[in-house]
């Protein structure tokens, strides 16, 4: 593939990185809106819709790195924008959980409470600093840089996965707290 003209990868880079920070710094407003909307009850469903899709990008994660140790490039490419577009389905979907309905307190007590708060704390700084990472090792391999690509994927790759299956374990933990 050809290389990107200095100005191209320059734009690029501008956009990586407005998203990087326009997206976290979004969702943080949206969540600290105290008024609710009302779009139905279905919205109550979201939580468990994004414990699937957390699963299945974690899943994908893993046959993601299984193909590429396998040299499969094409099924790693298509694995991975897949678990990309689950990500970006998760967003809106949680935006929309948080924007229609409040958060659910967790109620476990002892020493499980510390735990689930360390995951989920950990999950949600981790969240906002892979989004970077992501971005970029997107962009270089579908922009053909290849040894760039391998050398975020280093770093986006671990943080991803970690994120993936922590918001799992604490979907899972907070679970039976819900209403319906």
């Amino acid at each position: 593939m050809e290389m990107l003209q200095p100005v191209q990868e320059q734009k690029a880079n501008r956009v990586i990185n407005i998203l990087a920070l326009a997206i976290p710094i979004a969702v943080a407003i949206l969540l600290g809106i105290r008024q609710k909307v009302d779009l139905g009850s279905w919205t109550t469903y979201l939580p468990h819709i994004n414990g699937i899709i957390n699963s299945l990008t974690s899943i994908l994660l893993l046959l993601g790195l299984y193909f590429i140790k396998q040299k499969n490039i094409e099924a790693h490419k298509r694995t991975m924008l897949l678990a990309f577009t689950l990500g970006s389905l998760f967003l809106v979907s949680y935006v929309l959980y948080h924007l229609t309905n409040e958060s659910t307190p967790f109620g476990g007590q002892g020493w499980i409470r510390p735990v689930y708060y360390f995951l989920l704390v950990s999950h949600i700084v981790l969240s906002v600093v892979v989004v970077w990472f992501v971005l970029r090792a997107v962009y270089y391999a579908l922009s053909g840089q290849i040894n760039r690509h391998k050398q975020t994927v280093k770093y986006a790759f671990p943080i991803w996965l970690y994120v993936s299956v922590t918001g799992v374990v604490v979907y899972l933990m907070i679970k039976s707290y819900y209403v319906h």
